[in-house]
């Protein structure tokens, strides 16, 4: 049985996406418009992730946040829930090297397309730099 939340009870709305970005270290978009709109699905659905993603069992919050990363990219998601992960990995002690390891396990699975999504996000949060090619190497330009 779900939760009846009252309407006007917008302490307890607040209250529930403070202790998301917690316990989580990010909430997004769609967490605050739920608990504005229908807070007694968005518990049950937290309550799922709780149980699966932040409750310590077998693997620890660092290996999970590169679990996360991987399929968000595989997925394609959304650039900001992506980089929200790739945040949180770096809170936890994953290096942006082994985030970056974990990107590219999507290159045999989902192709480039997706690793290119996932390896963008990355390269933003991080602050990666590639290096040009010098001037010398570059093909004549003819007009």
């Amino acid at each position: 049985m779900t939760e009846r939340v009252p309407a006007d009870d917008a302490d307890a709305r607040q209250e529930y996406v403070d202790d998301m970005i917690r316990r989580r270290g990010y909430v997004l978009d769609y967490h605050k418009v739920m608990a504005a709109q229908d807070l007694p699905v968005l518990k049950a659905a937290d309550g799922l992730v709780s149980a699966a993603y932040l409750a310590e069992r077998s693997l620890d919050r660092r290996t999970k946040e590169l679990l996360f990363v991987l399929s968000l990219t595989v997925v394609r998601a959304e650039r900001h829930h992506i980089a929200s992960h790739i945040r949180v990995a770096l809170k936890h002690g994953a290096t942006p090297q082994e985030i970056l390891e974990a990107i590219e396990i999507a290159l045999p699975q989902a192709g480039v397309v997706a690793f290119q999504h996932g390896f963008d996000v990355w390269r933003e949060v991080v602050g990666a730099e590639g290096i040009d090619p010098s001037p010398d190497a570059l093909p004549e330009t003819r007009n």
